[in-house]
């Protein structure tokens, strides 16, 4: 049976890693995969070495890329004509760009040429708020709602709180298209975190009493970074908490500055991008997010399959991995495995990453439920399993078009 996977670019990030395992894992006797991207724009970094650490071979399209461009066009001849070529049995898009695309050339592919096809679409987040103005965002919103209806057989999401957000407060697809199927990660690379944890300290120079606070992501602007800066520049100094920014992104130098203009720079680190994550996430005390908006924000479940505790705003799927509230304080609430805040409040989020960062045994309690949710719940295989039983279940009984 052929996959064609479709994702708009291999750029660092939670959604390049997520395909190039399902496309390596599920290229077998039973499958047979193929991957289709776009090219990497300028200020992010291309993750094409992790598709060649995984035997994977994309195929590039160099005219597709996140932004909207003429270029379209050709994209879109592009992917139709290796639909022709590849004569998939299911074709399955991944993030915005791609999922427009790919299932527009799905459609295509289907009714013009008369292929018995299936269509999935994975929403690793969504584009319905925070990121554009209101017209652009309402024709995005448009454009999901037609394709669900026309040109997609089932949509997955990665957690309960997206499914009800995309299907019913944003109305896009009908109840019975959806599918929930979280992330996986590769658990084995944090095996050995206790050993590791001073490698980290030792190199940005951290003193033993210094807690580490770490923010993981691309810098821009959906991550709202200059909210995290707001709260490290109102930390009170007796906490002893130093922040570290792993990742990189073209606000950097604009965030070096903001950094410099509150007078913090002797307590942020910025690192740049690092491919040692079983490295880095063993030198961190507590893991820190700030965003607008999410899907299921893949630095929490390392962070949690590392056994740290995290603080985040509560967007999108932060919600599922943060579980059952447990206190509720005036500006923040502590969960099963993780602090929670309204997004945008800094001072909330002041108010939560003292509490945090000032109880040792919370920390140590939501550390040990997050490390067992993630390795009961997040792990690669699991992923791999429910993808392969959801292409089994949509292509049960059919038969395939010559």
């Amino acid at each position: 049976m052929k996959v064609v996977r479709i994702i708009a670019r291999l750029n660092v990030g939670g959604p390049a890693r997520h395909v190039i395992w399902l496309t390596e894992a599920l290229d077998d006797e039973e499958f047979r995969s193929v991957l289709l991207t776009g090219t990497v724009p300028e200020g992010e970094e291309d993750m094409s070495y992790f598709a060649a650490e995984n035997s994977v071979d994309p195929v590039y399209i160099p005219e597709m890329s996140r932004e909207l461009s003429p270029k379209d066009v050709v994209s879109l001849w592009k992917v139709f004509e290796r639909l022709r070529r590849e004569k998939p049995d299911i074709i399955h898009t991944h993030t915005a760009k791609a999922g427009s695309v790919g299932r527009v050339a799905g459609f295509l592919y289907r009714w013009l040429l008369w292929k018995d096809v299936k269509i999935v679409h994975t929403f690793h987040g969504h584009v319905f708020h925070s990121y554009y103005g209101k017209l652009k965002t309402s024709v995005f919103l448009l454009i999901e709602r037609v394709l669900a209806r026309v040109a997609t057989d089932r949509i997955v999401v990665i957690s309960e709180r997206q499914r009800a957000e995309i299907c019913e407060d944003f109305g896009v697809g009908r109840a019975e298209q959806f599918a929930v199927i979280p992330l996986g990660i590769e658990l084995t690379q944090f095996s050995a975190a206790e050993s590791k944890r001073d490698l980290l300290r030792q190199e940005i120079g951290a003193a033993d009493d210094e807690i580490l606070v770490g923010f993981v992501g691309r810098l821009t602007e959906i991550k709202n970074i200059p909210m995290l800066l707001a709260a490290a520049a109102k930390v009170s100094p007796d906490k002893r908490l130093r922040f570290v920014i792993i990742g990189d992104g073209h606000l950097r130098s604009e965030l070096e500055e903001l950094t410099r203009e509150l007078g913090i720079g002797s307590t942020v680190t910025f690192l740049g991008n690092r491919n040692d994550s079983g490295t880095f996430y063993a030198g961190l005390d507590l893991v820190a997010l700030c965003s607008l908006n999410e899907g299921t924000p893949l630095t929490l479940i390392e962070a949690m399959a590392n056994g740290k505790p995290f603080i985040s705003t509560e967007v999108g799927g932060v919600g599922d991995l943060a579980g059952k509230l447990v206190g509720q304080f005036t500006d923040f609430a502590v969960c099963e495995r993780g602090v929670t805040v309204k997004s945008g409040d800094v001072d909330g989020f002041v108010a939560g990453l003292e509490y945090l960062a000032g109880n040792i045994k919370l920390q140590i309690e939501t550390g040990a439920r997050g490390k067992r949710f993630v390795e009961e719940n997040y792990s690669r295989e699991r992923l791999v399993s429910d993808i392969r039983e959801l292409y089994r279940e949509l292509t049960a009984g059919e038969r395939r078009t010559a």
